[in-house]
């Protein structure tokens, strides 16, 4: 029995009639063939799809990975930085509180007569602030450093809360703030030789807009207002409005 066919006759408008004719066996395998080549090809698409997902995700990890290696890179440095912040730490207890009982050391108690305001010297303006700025020599804990995100104008110095600040020079106080957000308490004294020296974080300030001030005299008590976490002194020198680097001018006892 012969297979049935499909035929086509194509009649043109000028020529002979054409006849085509094909079986349905034919037909069966062209469909079969066009759904094999059609799940081929949706299934090349699919893993396309799937190899581009896989690839963002890849590009997703190893940029996590990059942040992560860079993260482990700063480990180091935080650490060598804690240690300094830890020995810090250490110092200034050692001199806080020497004994362990709490109470202050005897390194930290003013001279006789410091609050006394003759102890300053006669000297008119016009000298270089190259006094140190307290009665005691405190701890360093912050020097100055001009440049990066963890630039400092001046110095920090640790001291008790009532230590006794002083003028660095004889000079005119331009300005006494007491509630500033950063130095709370400050003192801010023109030397009238383009130096400019300021004293902040201050629990008390003893001194009035425009006084004249004598190097060595007391200004202000220290403390930890404004934007501080434990008391100490910030002191600046600024000469014609530019940071100089107080260790440049003062020493240390």
């Amino acid at each position: 029995m012969t297979d049935p066919v499909l035929r086509i006759v194509v009649v043109p408008a000028t020529k002979q009639s054409r006849t085509y004719e094909v079986s349905y066996r034919r037909l069966r395998l062209l469909r079969g063939l066009g759904v094999v080549v059609g799940t081929v090809t949706a299934f090349m698409i699919a893993t396309y799809a799937y190899m581009v997902s896989r690839h963002s995700h890849m590009l997703e990890l190893e940029a996590q990975v990059a942040l992560m290696r860079a993260e482990q890179e700063r480990i180091p440095a935080l650490l060598r930085r804690l240690g300094t912040v830890e020995s810090q730490y250490a110092d200034i207890r050692n001199l806080f509180d020497a004994d362990g009982s709490g109470a202050p050391s005897e390194l930290w108690l003013p001279p006789p007569g410091a609050l006394n305001r003759s102890a300053g010297t006669d000297e008119g303006r016009g000298g270089q602030p190259d006094g140190w700025p307290l009665t005691e020599p405190g701890f360093i804990t912050r020097r100055l450093l001009a440049d990066g995100e963890q630039a400092h104008p001046g110095l920090d110095i640790a001291i008790p809360t009532g230590s006794y600040i002083r003028a660095a020079a004889a000079g005119r106080v331009v300005e006494v703030g007491e509630a500033d957000s950063i130095f709370g308490k400050y003192v801010r004294i023109d030397h009238e030789n383009g130096y400019v020296t300021l004293y902040a974080h201050a629990s008390h300030t003893s001194v009035q807009l425009g006084e004249e001030v004598r190097k060595s005299e007391v200004i202000a008590l220290s403390g930890s207002t404004g934007e501080s976490t434990a008391p100490h002194l910030h002191f600046e020198i600024l000469l014609e409005g530019e940071t100089v680097d107080p260790l440049e001018l003062v020493t240390q006892p």
